[in-house]
């Protein structure tokens, strides 16, 4: 995989892929991490005279042209003012308007495309677009990480049409993560939160082969609660999912891997903001009440292990951290990973990084992978296919 910096770029028109599906509210992007992620990149390029074209997606529009809802414009507006230079937002994927925005552009500065899925061929990886796609430029720099698990026209398709570089973001996501699976300082600690056991089970079966402690959190723990005959109340279960989680658990057993689940769970009858929370043993919640969060003995008990730990994975939130009555648990695993400073700490996923951010700890973590999928699926042993098209 060639990196950007092996390139001639004096001049050139970069294609530069990124991944800037970014939350916006009121037309205002309120969390700029992976616009800010990929700056080293950008700032390279355009030091170096290169004529950027950036290519993006956001959200899930229908593919069939624009729609205001998922507009770039906000992001657009968003990395002009990191960058200190206007961004111009050419209204279009392809078209003769796009043509003459593109051959408008001036070494050093920077376009910005329209959402590349407002047309449907994006996600078919469909031959014409990337060919179309790969008419506007001389080089095509892939330095969108978390979307380099999808297939699609602008992430594997048009490598075929064009010399192919890796940007920095993309490397040293792949280098981090890499290192961290293949030759970890120890003890080596993974902390897995979210709803669905189903979402995560291969990267749990995955990491139980290099982990030295896994710790369980969020709604996916009361699968592994239920599957050991515990009382769960109302909680989030998939019942179909038992088995495979008697199997892991089966597995951390045989691996000598220390599984931590909760041992005491914050409770409610519903997710709302003035609920009545109260603790339970994780072995007998009440009928009718839901976990929501991790308790505060579980959370002790997390952080220990984090303290104690020289490479700390960090994937999912341990509760409905959105909502204040439910915070503890999250923001407990995140002041540990921070306070440990002697550890390699790596996180990764949105609701991660937000959490991060919320309490003001990204400056304190090694690492902060933008991927969410193609962090997980790197976590299971794939091959992502926009890195295997940069090969």
């Amino acid at each position: 995989m060639r990196l950007v910096n092996e390139a001639e770029i004096n001049g050139k028109r970069i294609l530069l892929r990124v991944d800037f599906n970014v939350p916006v509210q009121g037309g205002v992007v309120v969390d700029d991490t992976r616009i800010r992620s990929v700056l080293p990149t950008i700032r390279y390029l355009i030091d170096n005279q290169a004529r950027v074209i950036v290519i993006a997606h956001q959200g899930r529009p229908k593919g069939q042209g624009y729609e205001r809802a998922f507009t770039l414009a906000p992001i657009a507006r968003a990395l002009g003012e990191l960058l200190k230079q206007e961004v111009p937002l050419s209204h279009d994927v392809l078209g003769l308007q796009t043509e003459a925005d593109v051959q408008a552009l001036q070494p050093g500065q920077v376009l910005m495309l329209e959402n590349l899925r407002f047309d449907a061929r994006e996600k078919t990886n469909d031959p014409a677009f990337a060919a179309s796609l790969a008419e506007l430029a001389d080089i095509y720099v892939n330095d969108a990480f978390a979307a380099t698990h999808r297939a699609h026209a602008s992430i594997v398709g048009i490598t075929e049409y064009l010399p192919s570089y890796a940007g920095f973001l993309l490397y040293r996501e792949l280098e981090a993560i890499n290192r961290m699976l293949r030759a970890p300082e120890r003890p080596f600690m993974a902390i897995l939160g979210g709803s669905k056991v189903s979402d995560k089970i291969k990267v749990i079966d995955s990491l139980l082969d290099v982990v030295d402690v896994l710790a369980i959190g969020g709604a996916m723990c009361f699968t592994f609660l239920a599957a050991l005959g515990k009382a769960v109340g109302n909680s989030l279960i998939e019942p179909d999912w038992e088995e495979q989680a008697l199997a892991i658990l089966d597995k951390a057993r045989d691996k000598g891997v220390k599984l931590l689940l909760p041992t005491d769970v914050a409770v409610a009858t519903e997710p709302t903001v003035d609920t009545l929370v109260t603790v339970f043993g994780s072995d007998a919640l009440p009928a009718g009440q839901m976990g929501l969060d991790i308790g505060p003995e579980t959370a002790a008990a997390y952080a220990k292990e984090i303290a104690l730990a020289r490479t700390v994975l960090w994937n999912g939130p341990m509760g409905v951290f959105e909502l204040d009555p439910f915070v503890s648990g999250t923001r407990a695993v995140a002041m540990a990973m921070a306070m440990n400073q002697q550890a390699t700490t790596i996180i990764g996923g949105g609701d991660t990084i937000a959490a991060i951010n919320r309490f003001g700890y990204n400056d304190m973590i090694s690492f902060i992978s933008t991927g969410g999928g193609a962090l997980l699926e790197l976590l299971e042993g794939k091959t992502l296919p926009g890195v295997a098209a940069l090969g």
